[in-house]
């Protein structure tokens, strides 16, 4: 599978959007603080700059996971366990208008993000985005088919019998 899953485009949406929530709400507490609305300015400078910093990040794991980079996952999951329990605390004290969506768009994302087909992908099915194939040029000038050069160890024949040791020498 060389081509991007459903799985992980809605993966990456809702974790892109996530990440722009998280900036949209530093930009706000930060244009607070700067107008002077801010009931306690240190607090509302370290909320700001946590928020940018998590929202940026998360938009970072978007992307690499538009690009297939297994790392990309680990975090995405982490702000998803993260943000279950946000969701059941905005839940109890009555904000139902805030628990909904970000319950619902956590357990969607963890669902996507550890999916069967996500994992397959992000793990074996596809070049990593870095490899621009240098290695299956490399063996095809040799006369070998990338296949076949990667399956067979070195000293046995692709049948898996061992070559033969003497023998006239070109």
């Amino acid at each position: 599978m060389s081509k991007r899953l459903n799985t992980v485009h809605g993966a990456a949406a809702l974790v892109a959007a996530e990440g722009l929530t998280a900036i949209g709400f530093g930009l706000f507490t930060g244009y607070e603080t700067v107008i002077g609305a801010a009931v306690d300015p240190a607090t509302a400078i370290a909320v700001t700059v946590i928020a940018l910093g998590a929202g940026a990040g998360m938009l970072g794991c978007a992307r690499g996971l538009l690009r297939g980079d297994g790392w990309s996952r680990s975090p995405g999951v982490l702000v998803q366990l993260f943000a279950l329990p946000v969701a059941w605390s905005l839940w109890q004290s009555g904000q139902y208008w805030l628990a909904v969506p970000l319950g619902l768009v956590a357990v969607a994302a963890l669902v996507l993000l550890l999916s069967p087909p996500t994992t397959a992908w992000l793990v074996h099915d596809h070049q990593p985005s870095g490899d621009s194939g240098e290695r299956g040029a490399a063996d095809e000038s040799a006369g070998r088919p990338r296949e076949k050069a990667a399956a067979a160890p070195r000293g046995r024949a692709p049948s898996g019998k061992k070559k033969p040791q003497g023998g006239k020498k070109l």
